[in-house]
């Protein structure tokens, strides 16, 4: 799991990116975000290869087999400005900042064979998290 604090573009513009990479293999989710013509896809790209790291290094978790999760996004900080108009009038523009949080986990052999069959199958984070609530 990966999260960015303060990213300076409104949640909608990002969620419009981290929608286009949520179920993808992290390779192809990279290559998606490299050639995609948003401005704010090199940010979620530095979240991605930072949650990729961490479950490599914290979780030993094999950086072939895994698939994101998890990517969502939230409303951070509103920078407040003013905007200037006629006859001394003002108003205030308001530019939003986001939060992203991307969570990959790793996916098992069965998982592929039961795509193809149609049924679903448990990653190995809801598994531990299935541990945890029966203790």
């Amino acid at each position: 799991m990966a999260k960015a604090t303060a990213l300076r573009t409104s949640p909608y513009k990002l969620n419009l990116v981290a929608e286009m990479i949520r179920g993808m293999k992290v390779d192809k989710a990279l290559t998606a975000l490299t050639f995609s013509k948003r401005r704010i896809a090199g940010d979620v790209k530095k979240v991605l290869q930072s949650a990729i790291a961490n479950a490599e290094n914290n979780h030993n978790m094999n950086a072939d087999r895994l698939v994101v999760s998890q990517a969502f996004v939230g409303k951070g900080l509103a920078l407040k400005r003013r905007g200037m108009h006629a006859k001394g009038r003002g108003s205030m523009i308001v530019k939003m900042l986001s939060k992203l949080t991307i969570e990959v986990a790793q996916v098992e052999a069965e998982a592929k064979e039961a795509k193809k069959e149609g049924r679903k199958v448990k990653t190995k984070k809801a598994d531990k998290a299935a541990e945890g609530k029966k203790d």
